[in-house]
């Protein structure tokens, strides 16, 4: 099985990931967008539990810009969303897309060029959570 993204898991709990997110997000140029809190959503949409588990949509106006001046489409991919939640063992488990999978090869030189720039920021902020 392919893995999805790129994925750290921590030290740190759920909390102290959550609480970290925002300033190791905003020393790469990112912005939180959206948050979506899954384990409610779920309970109030469908009355199921769900483990810990917070997707955010992170965002870099800069190369936002760059990409959609590029390629209007690469809208479709915006924003970066990165995921959190509670392992079986407690710890915080992270999941940020990877713009070199979803762009894969149909995006031109230019988007795999500003893809490639978000990968290696997003791999910064996932480095940074520890």
């Amino acid at each position: 099985m392919a893995t999805i993204g790129m994925k750290k898991v921590l030290r740190a709990t759920y909390d102290e990931a959550l609480a970290r997110l925002p300033e190791a997000l905003k020393t790469e140029g990112f912005g939180v967008l959206t948050e979506i809190d899954v384990k409610e959503t779920l309970k109030k949409k469908i009355d199921v539990d769900f483990r810990r588990y917070k997707i955010h949509g992170a965002c870099n106006p800069a190369l936002a810009h760059r990409a959609l001046g590029s390629e209007l489409a690469v809208g479709v991919l915006l924003p970066c969303n990165v995921v959190v939640y509670e392992g079986d063992d407690g710890k915080a488990v992270v999941t940020a897309v990877d713009p070199m999978q979803t762009i894969g090869e149909q995006g031109g030189p230019e988007v795999q060029e500003i893809a490639k720039l978000v990968r290696d920021k997003l791999a910064r902020v996932l480095e940074r959570l520890e």
